[in-house]
């Protein structure tokens, strides 16, 4: 396996373990905390509408590698930017009261989406530019992995701290960590090991990006490849408290198990990518979804222990930390060097876009007719729209040594 140098690699995990642990701070342990002190389930689901920044942030993401190329500034000048505002949120947080202050969470809470959304544009324009492609599944992997910590630290973490040293000191105990772990990233020089960028970047833009080869393939493949997703992922911690796990049980499941179980995933996957190619690996991970798709509904239809469910969970946690490292390693082959931020954004958000209405369409589906039709869904859209997306995905992103470089330049 071809591994990045060790510099990258240590920068790589701090910065993304830097961006989840606020992230899953906001995602994973508020909405406990928040109900736990009897804030109303009304204000804790409008809350959801914090994802938006993350499926809209491809609307500014041009903007993010125009100012990235800007003397003085660079990537490493925009994340710094972007996460001093996350952590100030994050520091504001812990002044303001959980119960008493709960609505003024809110626009606290949306600068930090907005902020670490964008500080995600430059995260990602910088793996780009610092991963070639025989290091990419290697780097995804690491990227994966950090996740998986922030996960374990800012969700399962939160919720321990807080117990034992209340709001304010954890709040500012989770600032400090994603601080320091920004320090490898920070401290690392602007250009160490960075490919060679075009002499001419052009203005960054969709239209550049609609100008590759292949770019309408290429959405195509992000379009569908997660779509049937959603439908399972949404519905399986109430799924599980519909078969007699408590609360406290399914956010061991979902929550810390599930981070160890990712990092495990995100390892298995860079191996495999490394050797057998992108390909091949895509079609075994369609045909395991779909496998765990069918388990899925037969747990829904015909009933299956407490232990093969929780193993069922595992496997579905696995498999998407699996899957995130293919897909991630598939869009920066495709993403061009001379706006690289603006291209990987691009086919993230549509990939998310369609994660999240599976996620819509399960539960109004799930209301009116139950577990079952939804979860047999999933198995034949799993199926169908994994042969679409594998229709799609451009050949010099499977074999990137066809083109190991997917145009670097645009027209300026």
């Amino acid at each position: 396996m071809t591994r990045p140098p060790s510099s990258i690699s240590v920068a790589l995990a701090g910065l993304y373990l830097a961006q989840s642990v606020p992230l899953y701070l906001v995602a994973a342990a508020l909405p406990p905390i928040l109900r736990a002190r009897g804030v109303d389930l009304a204000v804790i689901g409008a809350f959801g509408v914090l994802l938006a920044p993350w499926v809209l942030k491809a609307a500014w993401a041009p903007l993010v590698d125009r100012l990235a190329r800007l003397p003085g500034i660079g990537r490493k000048g925009v994340v710094a930017i972007c996460l001093v505002l996350t952590l100030a949120c994050v520091a504001l947080l812990s002044t303001l009261d959980p119960v008493t202050d709960a609505i003024r969470f809110f626009p606290i809470l949306m600068a930090m989406s907005l902020s670490s959304a964008t500080q995600d544009i430059a995260s990602d324009g910088w793996a780009v530019e610092h991963l070639p492609p025989e290091q990419q599944a290697f780097g995804n992997g690491i990227q994966a992995g950090a996740v998986a910590f922030g996960v374990l630290i800012g969700g399962s973490g939160t919720l321990l701290l807080v117990d034992l040293l209340g709001w304010q000191a954890t709040l500012l105990s989770i600032a400090a960590i994603a601080g320091v772990a920004a320090l490898p990233f920070l401290l690392l020089p602007e250009a160490h090991d960075r490919r060679d960028l075009p002499a001419d970047y052009g203005r960054a833009s969709f239209g550049h990006f609609l100008s590759l080869p292949m770019a309408g393939s290429m959405l195509a493949f992000a379009f569908f490849f997660r779509m049937p997703e959603g439908l399972v992922k949404a519905l399986e911690q109430p799924f599980l408290v519909d078969q007699g796990f408590s609360l406290s049980q399914v956010g061991l499941i979902t929550g810390g198990s599930a981070a160890l179980v990712g990092l495990f995933g995100a390892a298995i996957a860079a191996g495999i990518i490394d050797r057998i190619g992108l390909r091949p690996f895509f079609v075994a991970l369609i045909v395991g979804r779909t496998l765990a798709f069918a388990a899925f509904f037969a747990a829904a239809t015909l009933g299956i222990g407490t232990w093969p469910l929780l193993a069922l969970s595992g496997v579905d946690t696995f498999l998407r930390y699996v899957e995130m490292v293919g897909l991630y390693t598939a869009f920066m082959r495709f993403s061009s060097l001379a706006q690289a931020g603006t291209d990987f954004t691009l086919l993230t958000s549509v990939n998310l876009l369609m994660y999240m209405l599976g996620g819509m369409i399960a539960g109004a589906m799930a209301s009116a007719f139950g577990y079952g039709p939804v979860f047999a869904l999933a198995v034949v859209l799993s199926a169908l729209t994994g042969w679409i997306a594998m229709t799609r995905l451009p050949e010099a992103v499977r074999r990137p040594a066809l083109s190991p470089d997917i145009p670097k330049e645009y027209p300026a």
